[in-house]
Order: structure tokens, then C-alpha cells, then sequence
């Protein structure tokens, strides 16, 4: 009885050690007999007892390797440091297995000779500022090298460009120069933008200066001439009610049939005119001196 029940546990554990549940985002690569047999995807799998293995997991995500800095020389033959970042995934599990012993360490060797390819056609300066370029050249590369592998190279970074420190210290010295220009620029600029704003300034109050003056000569000259026409049709209008008095005098005196006698007092106002306070001595005629009396004469009735 006891050794039946070993037999049955034993070939429950061998039953179970034959199932085999493939995760997802990994494959399986089973052999049999030593020969590659197939590859398992997602679910659950059945091996042969005894016959067939799991020869190797494979992860299908994609995978980050850092690789250390690599010593690389410049096409003016400068010394200088480089790390890199490879971003790569497994597309064919079975290349991968069989197709590389050490699929890792052949990456890393391949970055590193690739790089100093790349670098080795390129100066320092165009190696500083050239990463995008260098990065596209390398994956290009990389991506065709490992291709027999199963692996796709996505991506390829240039973490750190690290140069000599002489070429360093000559960097930010330059840096520093180059700092001190653009200040200088900068506040020349400034100052160069503060004189004209205060150019500006000055035309602008110049211009409302000299407007301002325009504006009172106009308003003095509209006030002049404004004073001028009210004096002139004041006097127009004094001249208009002494010709009226006058006219109306006219009148009456020739409704009472003095016509000879006006005619004489107007002779009289003549001799006054001409008179205008300066002569001394005015000979009238005679008939003027009978007419002056008469009105003297009607004056004095026309007082009482």
C-alpha cells in the first residue's frame, strides 16, 4: 500500500512539474531531446515528461541597458568620455536563444565600436552639438547588427559627453566671456534704449511745446480779431444812430419848412468841422452870421 501511494505522489509531481503557464509578455523556447521543438506564448502549456524542457524565458518587453562611459577620439584627436543608453526588445525569441551566447555583453561591445566609428568622423565641437545625429547613426547601426539576433535597437542615447579637463576649463572660460558679451550687449542695448526713450521724451515735449504756443498765438490772434470787429461794430452802430439822429433831425426841421435854414446850419457845422478846436480866428459870411443868430435866437425860445 505504501509504495503505491509513493508512486502516485511522484507522478503527481512529475504531472505537475509538466504544466507550465507562460506569463504575459514572456515566451518560452522548448527543446526536446536537446533540438529546438517551438515557442510558447501566452497560456498554459504541457511538456513531454522526460523529453521536452523549457530551454530559456524570454522577456518581450523592451529593455534599458546603461552602458559604462567608453574612451572615444574625435576626428581632431581629442580624448573624451562617452556613455550610453540602449533601448532594445526581443522580437524573435528563437535568434535570441540560439543566435548570441551573450546577448547583453554583445550589445555592449557593438555600442562601444559603433560609437568610436561615429565619434572618429566628427570634431569636438560638431561631437557637442551633434547628439541627435550621432544617436540616429548609432541606432541605424545597432539596429542592423542585431537584427540576426532577435533584438530590435529602438533607441540609443548619449547620456554624458565628458571631454579633458583642459578643453573643459577652456569651455567655461569661453562660456564665461561669452556671459560677460551678451551683458555688455545687453546694457548697451538698454542704455542705447533709454537715450532714445529720452530723446523721445524731449521731441514729444518740444512738439506739444511748440503746439501749445501755436494754440495761444491762435487763440491771441482770435481774441484780437474778435475785439477788433466788436470795436468796429460799435462804431458802425455809433455812426448808424448819429446818421439816424441826424436824419430824423432833418426831417423834422423840413416838415417846418426850414430848408434854407438848414442848409445854413449845416454851413455852420462845416465852419466847426474845419474849425476842429485848432484855428484861432473863423471869418463867417454874412448871411452864415443872420442864420447863426437866428438860431441862437431859437435855441434860447426852445430853453424857455
Amino acid at each position: 500500500m505504501i509504495p503505491f501511494i509513493i508512486v502516485l505522489v511522484l507522478i503527481l509531481i512529475i504531472a505537475a512539474s509538466c504544466i507550465k503557464i507562460v506569463p504575459q509578455a514572456q515566451a518560452y523556447v522548448v527543446e526536446r531531446l536537446g533540438a529546438y521543438q517551438g515557442t510558447w506564448s501566452v497560456g498554459v502549456k504541457f511538456l513531454v515528461p522526460f523529453i521536452d524542457r523549457v530551454a530559456r524565458r524570454v522577456t518581450l518587453k523592451e529593455q534599458v541597458v546603461d552602458f559604462a562611459p567608453q574612451p572615444v577620439i574625435t576626428k581632431d584627436n581629442v580624448t573624451m568620455r562617452i556613455d550610453t543608453v540602449v533601448f532594445f526588445q526581443i522580437t524573435d525569441p528563437k535568434l535570441f536563444a540560439y543566435g548570441v551566447e551573450n546577448p547583453l555583453m554583445a550589445i555592449e561591445n557593438l555600442t562601444a565600436t559603433t560609437l568610436r566609428n561615429v565619434i572618429g568622423e566628427m570634431e569636438l565641437d560638431q561631437t557637442l552639438t551633434s547628439r541627435e545625429i550621432i544617436n540616429t547613426k548609432m541606432r541605424a547601426a545597432l539596429d542592423v547588427a542585431t537584427d540576426p539576433w532577435g533584438i530590435k535597437v529602438n533607441r540609443v542615447e548619449l547620456k554624458n559627453i565628458i571631454p579633458p579637463a583642459e578643453i573643459q576649463n577652456a569651455m567655461e572660460k569661453q562660456m564665461k566671456a561669452e556671459r560677460e558679451r551678451r551683458e555688455a550687449v545687453t546694457r548697451a542695448e538698454g542704455e542705447k534704449k533709454a537715450s532714445i526713450l529720452q530723446a523721445e521724451g524731449e521731441k514729444q515735449s518740444s512738439i506739444l511745446k511748440a503746439e501749445a504756443e501755436k494754440e495761444a498765438a491762435i487763440l491771441r490772434a482770435e481774441a484780437e480779431k474778435e475785439k477788433r470787429i466788436r470795436e468796429a461794430e460799435g462804431q458802425a452802430e455809433a455812426i448808424l444812430k448819429v446818421q439816424s439822429a441826424k436824419a430824423e433831425g432833418l426831417r423834422m426841421l423840413k416838415e417846418a419848412g426850414a430848408d434854407e435854414a438848414v442848409l445854413r446850419l449845416k454851413s455852420l457845422e462845416a465852419f466847426e468841422k474845419a474849425a476842429d478846436g485848432q484855428a484861432t480866428k473863423i471869418i463867417i459870411p454874412s448871411e452864415i452870421q443872420g442864420i447863426a443868430g437866428l438860431a441862437s435866437s431859437l435855441q434860447e425860445i426852445v430853453t424857455k
